[in-house]
């Protein structure tokens, strides 16, 4: 697993550069210290993972990440930062980021590069537990999008949390039937992932009073 970390702290890139590499499937490629950094080592490097800070000079991390995935759209973009500000939380989940992780816990960092590698999208517990109701804001028709009724109930158990096979068991179909659902129905609302769907989902339905 091919791994490009960037960090504004010179000191912060290294330590984690010792902390992966104690993996021997973990080889550490890159290290860069903004966002301009962080792009053209996207693009001549070719990561699995990008690994990489929010506040950083004069390019954040969230304006790298725009561009990398304006120009790669599969590119998996872990963010870790002591910030767990709420902006930069719904801003990261919009952008299509793979992850956002504080960077206290230092012994969750590989796991959640490993997850992320597998196609996993991983949020730390204080980001999660606060997901719902950063989002719930706005108004949004869903049937002009053409989602029907049964895909709009699909799009309520994901943004639930629930897994493919968990829906699957809810509304009696195969998992491989609501995996092609899933997949129409991020083609319809132009989404990546089933992580965009939720955040999607909750900024588009308002909080019930």
């Amino acid at each position: 697993m091919k791994i490009v970390i960037v960090d504004d702290d010179r000191l912060v890139c290294e330590s984690l550069k010792t902390i992966l590499e104690t993996d021997e499937n973990v080889t550490v490629v890159g290290m860069g210290h903004d966002g301009r950094e962080a792009e053209s080592l996207y693009d001549s490097l070719s990561p699995d993972v990008l690994l990489m800070d929010i506040r950083m000079g004069e390019v954040s991390g969230l304006q790298a990440a725009e561009a990398i995935l304006d120009a790669h759209p599969q590119a998996r973009i872990l963010f870790l930062t002591t910030f767990s500000d709420d902006e930069y939380i719904v801003r990261a989940l919009r952008l299509g980021a793979r992850g956002y992780i504080i960077k206290q816990n230092f012994e969750s960092i590989l796991p959640a590069l490993k997850a992320v590698y597998t196609g996993q999208n991983v949020f730390g517990d204080a980001v999660m537990e606060r997901l719902p109701q950063l989002l719930q804001a706005g108004q949004s028709d869903f049937s002009r999008y053409g989602i029907t009724d049964k895909e709009m109930e699909l799009i309520r158990l994901v943004a639930q949390g629930l897994s493919n096979r968990d829906i699957a068991k809810e509304l009696y179909l195969s998992e491989g039937t609501i995996r092609n659902y899933l997949s129409t129905i991020l083609d319809k609302l132009d989404l990546r992932d089933r992580t965009q769907l939720a955040v999607f989902y909750y900024h588009s339905t308002p909080p019930k009073i």
